[in-house]
């Protein structure tokens, strides 16, 4: 059967311009369609936190951002308040506690601020480059399986209507996924946790501030769960949210400022709006803002990322990590069928892997909104630092080998120590500061052994699909890794461990080709170029 592409991602939000770059990093050829005639100009997420970084680095995108920061404020200088009004008298700080940025030691990469419209320009333009095609203002209207691929019906916004056969689809499509609803897969918990009403406007709301410096604030007027954050340092700019009813009416122009002024508490202030979508008059949109997890992450050639199987508050800023380590994990597997490499088996560790990690982040979210917005007495969940929640999940799946065999608690990023199932620990390499062991993954298997570990080496040699193979022969390296040295630890493509040997083996190239065949549910099918350094 002949495809016009091997994936079809439908959304070309954070989650699914972040899968289409990953699969075009893999040589997949892939096609997204997202419904809107272009981005969002909602911020919406304002920074990328270290585990993102390092993944958005793999793809050469980390020099990119840096350079279209926003001149915000850094974690040490941000603030927020819990208040009656902007202009309220009594401002209550709101605890950041446990930010990202304590990972430092870890990652390669600090945080960024930056706004998630800017990271998604520069998502679609590097996915572009390296081969995805995307077409905004298309529809994905309906889509039939068939053995061997899926038939999507496609609408532009003119009208026309297209036919394109895939291999599989990813829906990215958000919270609401009418791929999710065609499916016929339930959300498991609270699907409409509440929905938010948000705008964008110019205002002049100095005046509330009288000094004071504020970069969210989360306030009880108009009505309960309002939000003012601030887009620069100004004072000038902001973004508004508050609690919408699912039988309002969208409000109209002056209803939407006269809600500006009720949460700054500045009756006579002037207030514009500004579109929402570019090319568009859409100064209001809605988001569905839930605490649910999708009942089943695949159905037949259709898997579910980000919001599309997961809804999260926004507390703690879980949604995008998870949604985008969806996209970095389900990536290359399926590069590693449609290229050959694996069994259609290693596609369903894609929910085995990914479904804990939404149930745990959901909880962590939940554990902060009780805490810090609601006030609600503290449920048995207690909240970890993020950056354990973040990076220090473990995967327990056929595609990791010799890893905890039951669910256990994530790992703080101090103790990541080569375990499989978890994240490869970042370590400096040998001849430059800036490089990091993280640097190897993100394109193929690597192979890192102890200093004396050369029969590893050459054991890689000899199989039949691209892996990396270095020598750790910094002090210490082996060690953190949990190996001797002679010993052998294999990291997938995303970064995690497969499978690891503490020391030497009797036969390594025997050894390391039944792991490889286990990780990935079938031998290999194909020999191409093996790297070793």
């Amino acid at each position: 059967m002949l495809h016009d592409t091997d994936v079809l991602v439908v959304g070309g939000g954070l989650t699914g311009l972040s899968c289409a770059l990953f699969l075009a990093r893999h040589g997949v050829r892939c096609t997204l369609a997202e419904r809107h005639p272009d981005l969002l100009s909602h911020p919406r997420q304002r920074s990328l936190v270290p585990r993102l970084m390092e993944i958005y680095r793999q793809v050469g995108l980390e020099s990119r951002i840096r350079e279209n920061r926003v001149d915000f404020a850094s974690s040490a200088e941000y603030v927020a308040i819990r208040a009656e009004t902007l202009a309220g008298a009594r401002h209550l700080p709101v605890d950041q506690q446990d930010d990202a940025a304590r990972a430092a030691a870890f990652s390669p990469c600090s945080g960024t601020p930056i706004d998630q419209n800017r990271v998604e320009e520069l998502l679609r333009t590097r996915a572009g480059e390296l081969g995805a095609r995307t077409r905004f203002g298309t529809e994905v209207r309906g889509l039939s399986q068939h053995e061997g691929g899926v038939e999507a019906h496609l609408r532009d916004l003119d009208g026309t209507g297209h036919r394109l056969l895939a291999r599989y689809v990813v829906a990215a499509d958000g919270g609401r996924s009418q791929v999710r609803h065609a499916l016929g897969i339930p959300m498991e918990g609270q699907v409409d946790f509440f929905r938010l009403l948000t705008l964008m406007v110019d205002a002049d709301l100095r005046p509330a501030l009288a000094g004071r410096t504020v970069h969210m604030a989360f306030l009880e007027r108009p009505r309960p769960r309002t939000y003012l954050m601030a887009l620069d340092r100004t004072g000038l700019r902001w973004v508004f949210g508050t609690t919408d009813d699912p039988g309002d009416a969208e409000p109209d122009e002056d209803a939407c400022v006269e809600l500006v002024r009720a949460a700054a508490g500045l009756p006579e202030a002037r207030v514009t709006l500004r579109p929402q979508i570019p090319g568009t008059a859409r100064t209001v949109l809605r988001f569905e803002v839930g605490a649910a997890v999708a009942a089943a992450y695949r159905k037949g050639r259709v898997f579910l990322i980000g919001d599309a199987a997961h809804l999260m508050p926004p507390t703690g800023g879980f949604g995008g990590v998870v949604g985008v380590e969806d996209a970095h994990n389900l990536a290359w597997k399926l590069a590693a069928v449609v290229h050959g490499h694996a069994g259609e088996g290693l596609l369903g560790t894609y929910e085995d892997e990914r479904r804990p990690v939404a149930e745990f982040a959901l909880r962590q979210a939940l554990a902060r909104y009780r805490s810090r917005l609601e006030r609600l007495p503290v449920t048995g969940e207690v909240p970890v630092d993020r950056s354990t929640v973040m990076m220090g999940h473990r995967y327990r799946s056929t595609a990791v080998i010799g890893g905890a065999s039951e669910a256990t608690a994530p790992v703080e990023v101090s103790r990541l120590c080569g375990e499989p199932g978890t994240r490869a620990p970042h370590l400096p390499l040998t001849g430059s500061a800036e490089r990091s062991t993280i640097d190897l993954y993100g394109g193929r298997f690597v192979l890192l052994t102890g200093p004396d570990g050369q029969d590893w080496v050459t054991a890689a040699g000899k199989l039949p699909l691209p892996v990396t193979a270095r020598r750790l022969e910094i002090d210490g390296a082996a060690a953190l890794h949990g190996i001797g040295p002679r010993g052998a630890v294999l990291v997938r493509p995303d970064g995690f461990v497969a499978w690891r040997s503490p020391g030497p083996a009797a036969d390594p190239a025997a050894e390391l080709l039944a792991a490889l065949t286990a990780v990935l549910s079938a031998p290999p099918r194909h020999s191409h170029d093996i790297v070793t350094e």
